[in-house]
């Protein structure tokens, strides 16, 4: 019998987003602290989820828990550096949600002698360096079906499929989002499709800008909330800035009042490069009662399974703006009643308590080998 708790380090390059922090967050929150001692580690107490994580109280270490491979020549010297890190701070086990393809971190655990966890978050397998990472765990946590049949199958020993999960005590039905209604100058009539990304390429938020257009319907606005900085963002928002139905709102820390005030949300995703693994903003939206459209591509059909008529086939423009017009035509009651499945759905299928629960008997395994 261990005479004090698991002490587990989470690794996580920053919280400049709430995205995989939110996972990161919920874990911390969660764990059986009687047992386990969850502890941070990051790069930098950057980011608008920073403080968040500092409120849960545990201990947060600023530390490059990667480093660079070039020059190869000190490359092992750098590792050791990680490695003592870890062992001078006596963890009995690290879980990385770190989202790339980096050996470092797990040859500084291996060296040190630390059990290694990573989660598989985004599809994407192009680089080598996937597999040695993989073969340097303990254990791999996927978190869609695709990923089991596509990348793990030689491995499936050390892999186990947890889907993300949503606290739907925090993400449950709200209606009171009058003053943001006047505040963005919508009707009461007005139908509103919202989707939360990062705007970048590969979540085809022009396919779903294009769909609307195509309806050419006044009273169908779009609101597009996530960082629009970038290059391919700032393109966006000058291809359609004549369009006045469209209205960029940004990066927010706290989605839940534009999830509250929408009546659709969309997830036009892309079935190219890294994709999804399982996003987290459609599964809010399904706990908010919101009905959810997305492409059908890996890990948004895992949410999407009991919803097959929900689903379109990526970069289909037509297909969306039918869609898109079924719902708009749809009366009240009968979208009520298919967004209360779908808050069913993620409280049955990706409930926070299981997703604790897993990883609780995950660790527990491994420690006790």
């Amino acid at each position: 019998m261990r005479s004090q708790r698991i002490k587990i380090l989470y690794t996580i390059p920053n919280f400049n987003t709430a995205g995989s922090g939110r996972s990161v967050y919920d874990l911390v929150k969660g764990l059986d602290r009687s047992i386990f001692e969850p502890e941070v580690c990051c790069f930098h107490a950057k980011g608008a989820f920073y403080n968040e994580i500092e409120a849960l109280g545990v201990k947060i270490h600023l530390f490059p828990f990667t480093t660079t491979y070039k020059p190869y020549s000190g490359f092992f010297f750098r590792v050791l550096k990680i490695s003592r890190f870890f062992k001078s701070n006596q963890f009995d086990l690290i879980h990385s949600w770190h989202w790339s393809s980096d050996i470092s971190e797990p040859l500084a655990a291996k060296i040190a002698g630390i059990p290694y966890v990573y989660t598989k978050k985004a599809m994407g397998w192009h680089s080598r360096f996937w597999k040695w990472r993989s073969r340097l765990s303990s254990k791999i946590i996927a978190v869609n079906k695709d990923m089991m049949k596509e990348y793990f199958t030689n491995m499936s020993h050390k892999v186990s499929n947890f889907p993300l999960a949503i606290d739907t005590k925090v993400y449950a039905p709200n209606s009171g989002t009058l003053y943001l209604r006047k505040e963005l100058g919508y009707l009461e009539n007005d139908f509103v499709i919202i989707t939360v990304a990062n705007l970048v390429k590969v979540k085809g938020i022009e396919t779903l800008i294009e769909a609307v257009i195509k309806l050419d319907n006044p009273q169908i606005k779009v609101l597009i909330v996530g960082d629009d900085t970038n290059e391919y963002a700032l393109r966006m928002k000058s291809i359609y800035s004549n369009k006045s139905f469209i209205k960029f709102m940004g990066k927010q820390l706290d989605v839940k009042p534009f999830l509250a005030l929408s009546d659709l949300f969309v997830i036009p995703t892309k079935d190219v490069g890294r994709r999804e693994g399982i996003p987290n903003a459609p599964l809010e939206a399904m706990a908010m009662e919101r009905i959810v459209l997305g492409s059908c591509i890996s890990g948004i059909k895992d949410i999407l399974e009991e919803f097959q008529d929900c689903m379109f086939m990526a970069d289909n423009i037509n297909e969306l703006a039918q869609k898109i017009a079924y719902w708009y035509s749809v009366d009240l009651k009968a979208r009520e009643k298919l967004a209360k499945r779908m808050r069913n759905h993620v409280i049955e299928s990706f409930s926070i308590e299981e997703f604790i629960q897993n990883h609780q008997v995950l660790y527990l395994n491994l420690i006790q080998k």
